[in-house]
């Protein structure tokens, strides 16, 4: 059994984003860039059924430009077994990532894709259901629990009610959510191990891809500072205030 990963890179979460003078996006420049948390949740979800038997080997896929490989030797160290490189320059949408991920499922023909539930750069969360579409295979988003046993896999997921259990057959997309496990610690000699594995990069162009954008940026801005709190003495001066505000 073939796990296929969604491995996106994002600006760290524990950098606070700055746009930038112009508005055109955020500043990337010296910023620390990471694995989007959920997708490492997908893979470390991959190597627990790879480690229980389940599954024999772990792909790691990004879509990306070309100084992400280091980004990928990471989810090689966290235990992968080889990696893809989509090299693509420009920003890359949640359709078009959809459609060149199908492009790979074709090429690597995997019983399970395993995808983030979001990014938390766009936190699109669209991918992994496009992706399933395009495939025309069953879905199973926001797994807290996972199992795969006899060409199916469960998936327990939270919704406003409490817990909805889904079995869907194989091959299928699954998409994590935050409680589903806790991504392992690399090691140094993990990180060494890494530089020997198999990596393949792949020209966006010559997956045959569309890259046409159907939704388009056209300015960034931070959100407006806070004002300052106002003390009032009772209700009804509060009342007073949020009706001069136009608030009530």
């Amino acid at each position: 059994m073939k796990i296929l990963v969604g491995y996106k890179r994002v600006v760290d979460f524990n950098v606070r984003i700055q746009v930038k003078p112009d508005g055109s996006g955020v500043v990337t420049d010296g910023v620390k860039l990471s694995a989007n948390p959920f997708d490492e949740i997908a893979l470390e979800e991959a190597l627990r059924l790879r480690d229980k038997g389940v599954a024999t080997e772990v792909v790691v896929a990004t879509i990306a430009p070309a100084d992400a490989q280091a980004h990928l030797r990471n989810g090689l160290a966290m235990g992968a077994n080889r990696a893809i490189h989509v090299v693509a320059d420009g920003p890359v949408s949640s359709l078009t990532a959809a459609k060149a991920l199908l492009k790979l499922v074709e090429k690597e023909q995997p019983d399970l894709v395993i995808l983030g539930k979001q990014a938390i750069d766009d936190d699109a969360n669209q991918t992994g259901q496009m992706l399933a579409t395009l495939w025309g295979r069953p879905q199973a988003t926001f797994a807290s629990k996972l199992d795969v046993d006899g060409g199916k896999a469960t998936v327990v997921r939270e919704v406003d009610a409490g817990l909805e259990t889904l079995e869907v057959d194989l091959p299928a997309v699954v998409t994590t959510d935050l409680r589903l496990n806790e991504p392992r610690f690399i090691k140094l000699p993990d990180i060494m191990k890494a530089k020997s594995k198999p990596m393949e990069s792949i020209a966006f162009a010559d997956l045959g891809v569309e890259a046409g954008e159907d939704l388009k940026t056209t300015h960034y801005a931070p959100p407006a500072k806070r004002s300052k709190g106002v003390m009032v003495k009772d209700a009804a001066e509060l009342v007073a205030a949020l009706k001069s505000k136009g608030l009530l």
